[in-house]
C-alpha cells in the first residue's frame, strides 16, 4: 500500500527528520525556534530584518529568554540556521507563524503581516507540509484566511498539506517558566492535523493540550488575555475611587490576597503594555460585530486601562502643585522605567512611551531612566520620541528633576538612594512601600 502524506510527515516528526522552519524571530518566533532545535530538529528562522540575521550570525541573542550560550550550541550542532530567503520554505516540513498581528488606528485588527506571510507560504507550498499559525488572532483567521490563501494554490488541506494553530504563551522575564516548560495548547483542521500537531509540539514542550478546532484555540488565547485586561481595568478602577476614600488600594489587595479560596490579586499600574493585553481583547470585539453582539466588559476595561495614563499623569500634576507649588508646563520630570514590565527591556505598548508625551503636551519635559532600555527605537506610534536615551541616575542627576514618576520598578534601581536624592516621587507601583521606603514626599498614584 501507498504511504499516505499523513503517514510519511508523521514519521518524519517521530523521528525528528522533519525540519521546522520559524518565520518572524522576535519574541515569540526566536525562543521557540530554539526549543524546538533544543528537542532534535533542524530549524530555518525566517525575518525580514536582516539586522537580526547580523546578531544571530555573531551568535548574538536580542531576546531575553534566549541566552547568547543557548543560541550558540544550538548553531554549532547545526540544528538552528536563520535567513532572509524565504524559498528556503520549501525545505520545511512543518512552518510556524509567528509574525505581529497589531492593531489599526481605529483598533481593528491588522492582519497585513499573516497575510503577507501566508502568501509567501503558498509560493513555496508543497504536498506534506504542516502549517501553523502561533500569532494571536481572533477564531476563524487560520482557517478563513491562512488555510484560504494556502488553498488557493490548488493543494487542499487535510489531504495535501496540514494546517494547525497553537497560541503563544511567552511571558517577558518570567523566570519560572519558559517555552519548553509552559503548557501548549494545539489545534488542527481534522484529525489528521491535530495528531500532527500534538506529535511535533509533544516533542518540544513538557505538556500538550488539545482542544477540539482552530478556532477554539485561537479563542483560548484570547480568553487569557481578556481575563487580565479585565481584572487589571478592575483594580484599575478601584484604585481611583479608593484613592478619592482615601484608602490605599494595595493594602487593601495584600489583606483580601491572605483568603485562600475565591480571590486572585490583581494589581494597579500606569497602563497596560506588551503585546497581548492592550490588543488581543479588541481582536475579540471586532469579531463580535459580525454576529451582532456587543462585548461591554472588553470595551470597558479597554476605556479604564487606556485611561490610566492621563490619570496618572494628572496625580502627578496635583503633587507638584501641592507639594512644590510648581505647575507641570513649568516642571522638569523624570520617568523611571521604559520598559513594560520590570527586568526586560520589552518596550512594546509599553504605558511609559504615552506618559512622556502626555507630560510634554501639557508642557513639562520628561527624560527617562531604564536600566534595560539604552535608547528609545523607532516605534509605530511615538516616533517623535526615537532615539532619545536613558539619562543617569546619579543622586546629582536625580536631584535636577522636580519629580521622578516611577512607571516600571526593576529591580536594577536603588531606591534607598532614589528616595534620598528626589524631591517629589510619584510611584505607580507601590515599590517604595514594598521596600520600606515610605516617606511624605513618595505619593502614590
Amino acid at each position: 500500500m501507498a504511504i499516505s502524506t499523513f503517514d510519511t510527515l508523521l514519521q518524519k516528526i517521530e523521528t525528528r527528520a522533519a525540519r521546522a522552519g520559524v518565520i518572524g524571530l522576535g519574541y515569540v518566533g526566536l525562543p521557540l525556534a530554539i526549543a524546538v532545535a533544543r528537542s532534535g530538529f533542524a530549524v530555518t528562522g525566517f525575518d525580514i530584518d536582516p539586522g537580526k540575521m547580523v546578531a544571530l550570525e555573531a551568535r548574538r541573542s536580542y531576546i531575553d529568554a534566549v541566552s547568547n550560550e543557548a543560541l550558540a550550541a544550538e548553531i554549532e550542532a547545526g540544528r538552528f540556521q536563520a535567513t532572509t530567503d524565504f524559498a528556503g520554505l520549501a525545505a520545511c516540513d512543518v512552518i510556524i507563524i509567528c509574525v505581529p498581528t497589531p492593531l489599526t488606528k481605529h483598533r481593528d485588527p491588522d492582519l497585513s503581516f499573516v497575510e503577507a506571510t501566508s502568501r509567501s507560504i503558498a509560493a513555496h507550498l508543497r504536498p506534506g507540509q504542516l502549517v501553523v499559525l502561533e500569532s494571536t488572532t481572533y477564531p476563524g483567521t487560520t482557517d478563513d484566511i491562512v488555510k484560504v490563501i494556502l488553498e488557493g494554490t490548488g493543494l487542499k488541506s487535510g489531504a495535501d498539506f496540514f494546517v494547525g494553530f497553537s497560541p503563544e504563551r511567552e511571558d517577558p522575564g518570567n523566570q519560572h517558566y519558559h517555552t519548553a516548560t509552559i503548557p501548549k495548547v494545539v489545534a488542527g483542521d481534522g484529525a489528521e492535523a491535530l495528531a500532527l500537531m500534538k506529535s511535533f509540539y509533544g516533542a518540544a514542550v513538557s505538556t500538550v493540550v488539545p482542544v477540539s478546532s482552530n478556532a477554539t484555540a485561537e479563542a483560548v488565547k484570547l480568553t487569557e488575555n481578556i481575563f487580565r485586561s479585565v481584572n487589571i481595568a478592575l483594580v484599575n478602577e478601584l484604585k481611583t475611587v479608593y484613592a478619592a476614600m482615601g484608602i490605599d488600594v494595595w493594602e487593601v489587595i495584600d489583606a483580601a490576597k491572605t483568603k485562600p479560596f475565591g480571590y486572585m490579586p490583581f494589581y494597579p499600574g500606569p497602563g497596560l503594555g506588551g503585546h497581548c493585553i492592550p490588543i488581543d481583547p479588541f481582536y475579540l470585539t471586532w469579531k463580535s460585530r459580525e454576529y451582532e453582539l456587543p462585548t461591554r466588559f472588553i470595551e470597558l476595561a479597554g476605556e479604564i486601562n487606556s485611561a490610566m495614563p492621563r490619570y496618572v499623569v494628572g496625580k502627578l500634576a496635583e503633587a507638584l502643585d501641592i507639594r512644590a507649588g510648581k505647575a507641570l508646563s513649568r516642571s522638569k520630570v523624570l520617568v523611571l522605567g521604559l520598559a513594560y514590565k520590570k527586568n526586560v527591556a520589552d518596550i512594546r505598548e509599553s504605558p511609559s512611551l504615552r506618559l512622556i508625551e502626555i507630560i510634554e503636551e501639557r508642557g513639562g519635559r520628561a527624560d527617562y531612566h531604564d536600566p534595560f532600555v539604552a535608547e528609545i527605537p523607532p516605534t509605530r506610534e511615538y516616533q517623535a520620541l526615537k532615539g532619545r536615551k536613558s539619562v543617569a541616575l546619579t543622586p546629582e542627576d536625580v536631584a535636577g528633576y522636580d519629580a521622578v514618576l516611577v512607571a516600571t520598578d526593576h529591580d536594577r534601581v536603588d531606591y534607598a538612594a532614589l528616595a534620598k536624592s528626589a524631591s517629589l516621587i510619584v510611584d505607580t507601583r507601590n515599590v517604595f512601600n514594598r521596600l520600606g521606603l515610605s516617606a511624605d514626599h513618595v505619593i502614590k498614584a
